[in-house]
């Protein structure tokens, strides 16, 4: 109501900044470092140089999965770590008897029981966001020590949660905006951890649902799941079902329901003419059918069968056919089949033929909505199985996808790096002889520009305190290092791609930025209409451009020069 508003928004102004819960994962502490970061954090406070103010940027060098796109994500886990970073007195002891800091002078250990992130400003893209490489992701500014310690920690929270979110996404497109897709790979996830954070990050990539209980629980995503190939096998006939009473729509009881289900299997024996050759009915596999039948009394208003245990044609599809005429008997709509195994192709195009032909055959009254009835795949589905699938056609509505998501089977890692940009306002470069290795210098902010039809064209980046770009501002964007590569813009819009996601000294993450799973989900399904279709295409899509202002421009190459040792031939 407006009074709660009221209140809500004064609490907003009197407490403008935030801070969040610990991780949801207990392991992500301190300690999630590498030894590195402490033997440096020890080197430079033993300098006396660990309060110098450093800026490092988080980004990625190419796009994953042979794609010219990735999707943002993990920025809520980063700032639940930063909200609660600190060396508890177990972390302390342990690192004081490690053989490698055996020689630490102790004073040091006692700066690290008090470090947090109270001095740090992190400036970030949105969770959930398009994102390309080379831009920051992430940028982290603050005490030197402090700012090195995050390394680790933070690529660990965005690598893999970016990584499935892209994959995700992928599949997403793949499957066109009207399928359903489910997560199944919780079983063959990279450990626990591995499969919750799928789960979540999978939702957030544009999945509808998760078979995962607990990612449910924390994450509020959606679950679906029916039954497995054991339920079917562990029924033999129908001395099986002990109880076969069905409770109807309307309250009263059907007091043989097992009886009705027979009678509906004849039915469909009757009008087997009319059918598509190659069912037989006769022949039905009288296990399944009373699996079937023991799963609609469970389930009556959701029944959804696996239908592939033995045949799908000659068994699995009847079987649930006759159930499913004998819950509209008793007032309930089944839901579908599910396959999981066998010419995905060939068999929804069939069970949808089959489906069509019962309720032509026997009207609205008793098979009604059967035509459009769900099928659902989830035989080791893949972004290549369903670019296949939409080649050949189908008539799948629904696709359960688990171990190629989850593991990210065709790019095991995204490649995210954490790299110092700026010292004390002395910007600072990474050379290399491999230019994609060579880091855009000093702090940057960065830009989206889009066209008037609506389609971002140019991630650009500038440094800080340059002129924002401006709509209808005639732009130089030129590649960082590649000179021929340029090209001037004209903006009908601008977007400011970095956000304050955390102020320490002001007390954390500011009260109105939203980080909830749903509005990240939201940005990335929206975000993604807005791009071109050639730079989202499965085969040899377009790169999308990033390219750096006039003036970063020539920064970066009077840096590259000054930096860069001059060689001498004798």
């Amino acid at each position: 109501n407006f009074s709660a508003l009221k209140i809500f928004y004064r609490r907003a102004m009197e407490r403008p900044f935030r801070r969040l819960p610990r991780c949801h994962n207990s392991l992500t502490t301190a300690l999630l470092v590498d030894t590195y970061q402490i033997t440096m954090a020890y080197a430079y406070w033993r300098n006396g140089t660990h309060n110098r103010i450093a800026s490092f940027d988080l980004f990625f060098r190419k796009n994953p999965f042979n794609g010219e796109f990735t999707v943002f994500a993990g920025l809520e886990e980063c700032l639940r770590f930063v909200s609660n970073f600190h060396f508890t007195d177990a972390d302390i002891n342990y690192l004081r008897n490690e053989p490698f800091a055996c020689a630490m002078d102790s004073a040091f250990f006692d700066h690290l029981a008090k470090l947090d992130c109270s001095q740090l400003r992190i400036l970030s893209q949105l969770e959930g966001n398009i994102v390309f490489p080379r831009v920051p992701l992430i940028r982290v500014e603050g005490p030197l020590l402090v700012a090195q310690l995050l390394e680790t920690p933070l690529l660990a929270l965005v690598n893999y949660a970016s990584l499935v979110a892209t994959n995700a996404a992928r599949h997403r497109i793949m499957a066109g905006e009207c399928a359903t897709l489910l997560e199944f790979g919780l079983r063959r996830a990279q450990g626990t951890d591995g499969g919750v954070s799928a789960s979540r990050y999978a939702f957030l990539g544009g999945f509808d649902g998760t078979s995962n209980l607990e990612a449910g629980r924390q994450f509020g995503i959606p679950c679906k799941g029916t039954h497995a190939h054991s339920y079917v096998q562990s029924f033999m006939d129908f001395r099986d079902i002990i109880d076969p009473r069905l409770q109807k729509s309307d309250g009263s009881w059907c007091s043989n329901f097992v009886a009705l289900v027979k009678e509906q299997l004849q039915i469909l024996v009757e009008i087997k003419e009319q059918l598509p050759e190659g069912i037989r009915l006769l022949d039905t596999n009288k296990g399944e059918l009373a699996a079937f039948t023991s799963y609609a009394i469970a389930f009556p208003s959701s029944f959804l069968a696996l239908v592939d245990t033995y045949d799908v044609l000659r068994s699995g599809l009847p079987n649930f056919l006759a159930v499913s005429l004998a819950l509209r008997q008793c007032g309930y709509q089944p839901l579908g089949i599910r396959i999981d195994s066998g010419d995905l192709s060939y068999l929804s195009i069939q069970a949808r033929q089959i489906m069509r032909a019962v309720e032509e055959a026997l009207g609205d009254v008793r098979a009604g909505g059967f035509s459009n009835l769900g099928i659902t795949a989830s035989n080791d589905i893949h972004e290549e199985v369903l670019y296949s699938l939409n080649r050949h056609g189908h008539s799948i509505t629904a696709f359960g996808i688990g171990t190629h998501l989850v593991t990210c089977l065709r790019q095991p890692a995204l490649g995210c790096v954490y790299k110092l940009v700026d010292i004390d306002g002395s910007p600072r470069i990474k050379l290399s002889e491999d230019s994609e290795k060579i880091t855009i210098p000093g702090k940057k902010e960065a830009y989206r520009l889009y066209l008037k039809n609506g389609e971002p064209v140019v991630d650009v980046m500038i440094q800080v305190g340059e002129a924002k770009p401006e709509i209808a501002q005639r732009i130089l964007c030129l590649h960082p290092f590649i000179s021929s590569k340029r090209a001037y813009v004209s903006a009908s819009h601008v977007e400011r791609l970095h956000h304050l996601v955390w102020d320490g000294l002001n007390g954390g993450i500011p009260f109105n930025l939203d980080l909830s799973l749903t509005t990240a989900r939201a940005r990335c399904m929206s975000t993604i209409k807005t791009m071109r279709p050639d730079h989202l295409r499965y085969s040899n899509p377009t790169p999308y451009k990033v390219s750096v202002s006039e003036q970063l421009y020539d920064f970066i190459h009077k840096l590259w020069l000054e930096e860069a040792p001059i060689g001498e031939i004798v």
